[in-house]
C-alpha cells in the first residue's frame, strides 16, 4: 500500500509498504479515504524526530470498510466508516473505567493500528468504526475526530444555555468550540489572529470577534462581558502560543469561571507565569483536557456524528484545502502558513 512515511527531519516521504493484517477475529481493515492534518501533526512538521522516521503518522480520517474479521458484527465490507483513533491498552484501571483517553499507553497502542492515517490502509477493532449516514462524506467525517476532542471539552466545563463563552484560537478546534457553545444557548466571543479564520467564525454564528495582533483580547472579553469575564475560557490555540494564550483564557474566566486547555503542550516540562493568587481567590477552575472518550454511557464520537449527521455541526466552511497523499509535504506547509493560506482544515485524499 501506499503510505507516507515521517522521515527524521520531520517531513514525509511516499512509499509502498506492507498493508497491516488483521490480529484478532473482532478486527476491521479499512481503505481509507481522507485524512486530515490537525494541530498534534503541525507540532512534529519539521521538527528533528529520528524516533519517528518511517513511522505512519495521522489520526483524523474515514474510508471505506474492506475485510471483517470472522467474529465482527458491528460493520462488513463495503460501510463507509469513520474510524475513532483515541484507543488504549484496553486492561488498566482507565481503560475498565472506559476512560480510555487517560490510558498510560494511549500513544503506543493507538499508533500502532488506528492511528496511521497517512496510508491506504488502517486496522482496528470493530468498536472503533462508525457507519456513515449516506449524506454524511468522507471529508464530512474526516472532522468528527476533531469536534469529539470539541465535545469533551464542552462537556468537561459544564458550558450552558446563558453563559459566555471565551474562544482562543479559530482552527479547527475552536471553530468546533464556537459551534457547540452556540447550540447549548451560549454567546461567544472567539480570538485569533488570521482574518480569515475569524469571517468563518462570523458565518458560524459567533457574536463577536476579536483580532489578537490589534486589539487587547483580554480587554475585549471583558468589555463583551460587561466586565464580569466569561463563564468558560476555551484555550483552543496550544503548541508556541501557550505562554501567551492560556495567561489570557485565566484573565479572561470570571470570578468562579474556568479555564478549559483544550490545545495541545509539547512534550517535556514548559514553564507559564499565571496570576496565581488572582486564580486562587476566584476560584477559577483550570481544566484540562484530553482527546476524548465516553460521556455517561454514550461515546463522544457517536455523539458527535449524529451533531454533523443532523447539521448541528457544520463541516463545509472549514474544509480549505485538499491534496492527494503524493503532495502531503505541500500539504503541511499550507496548513502551517495559514497567515497566508487561510487554511483551517486541509484534507488528503487517498
Amino acid at each position: 500500500m501506499r503510505a507516507a512515511l515521517k522521515t527524521a527531519d520531520g517531513r514525509f516521504t511516499v512509499e509502498e509498504i506492507d498493508p497491516p493484517e488483521l490480529p484478532a477475529a473482532d478486527w476491521v481493515r479499512a481503505r481509507v479515504r481522507v485524512a486530515g492534518i490537525c494541530g498534534t501533526d503541525l507540532r512534529h512538521w519539521k521538527k528533528h524526530e529520528p524516533e519517528l522516521a518511517c513511522h505512519v503518522m495521522g489520526h483524523e480520517l474515514a474510508g471505506e470498510v474492506v475485510e471483517v474479521g470472522r467474529d465482527v458484527t458491528r460493520v462488513a465490507p463495503g460501510d463507509r466508516v469513520v474510524i475513532e483513533t483515541v484507543l488504549g491498552c484496553g486492561h488498566c484501571d482507565w481503560c475498565r473505567a472506559r476512560q480510555y483517553n487517560r490510558c498510560p499507553d494511549l500513544y503506543p497502542t493507538r499508533t500502532r493500528s488506528v492511528s496511521r492515517a497517512y496510508a491506504e490502509f488502517v486496522v482496528g477493532p470493530q468498536h472503533k468504526f462508525y457507519r456513515l449516514p449516506e449524506h454524511v462524506g468522507f471529508d464530512d467525517a474526516a472532522l468528527i475526530d476533531t469536534f469529539s476532542v470539541c465535545l469533551h471539552a464542552h462537556h468537561l466545563a459544564g458550558l450552558t444555555i446563558g453563559d459566555t463563552a471565551a474562544i482562543i484560537g479559530a482552527g479547527p478546534i475552536g471553530l468546533g468550540q464556537l459551534m457547540l457553545a452556540k447550540a447549548s444557548g451560549a454567546r461567544a466571543i472567539v480570538i485569533d489572529t488570521v482574518e480569515h479564520s475569524l469571517a468563518v467564525a462570523r458565518e458560524l454564528g459567533a457574536d463577536s470577534v476579536v483580532r489578537a495582533d490589534r486589539d487587547d483580547p483580554v480587554a475585549a472579553v471583558l468589555a463583551f462581558t460587561g466586565g464580569r469575564g466569561a463563564e468558560v475560557a476555551f484555550e483552543c490555540a496550544g503548541g508556541e502560543a501557550m505562554p501567551t494564550t492560556l495567561p489570557w483564557a485565566t484573565r479572561m474566566a470570571r470570578r468562579g469561571g474556568a479555564a478549559v486547555i483544550v490545545g495541545g503542550f509539547d512534550a517535556g516540562e514548559v514553564t507559564i507565569p499565571l496570576e496565581w493568587q488572582r486564580i486562587q481567590m476566584s476560584e477559577i477552575r483550570l481544566l484540562p483536557s484530553a482527546s476524548f472518550a465516553l460521556h455517561d454511557i454514550d461515546p463522544e464520537q457517536g455523539q458527535v456524528l449524529d451533531l454533523v449527521a443532523r447539521g448541528v455541526l457544520k463541516t463545509q466552511p472549514l474544509i480549505t484545502h485538499r491534496f492527494p497523499l503524493e503532495r502531503i509535504n505541500e500539504a503541511f506547509e499550507v496548513a502551517q502558513d495559514k497567515e497566508r493560506t487561510g487554511a483551517i482544515f486541509v484534507a488528503l485524499e487517498l
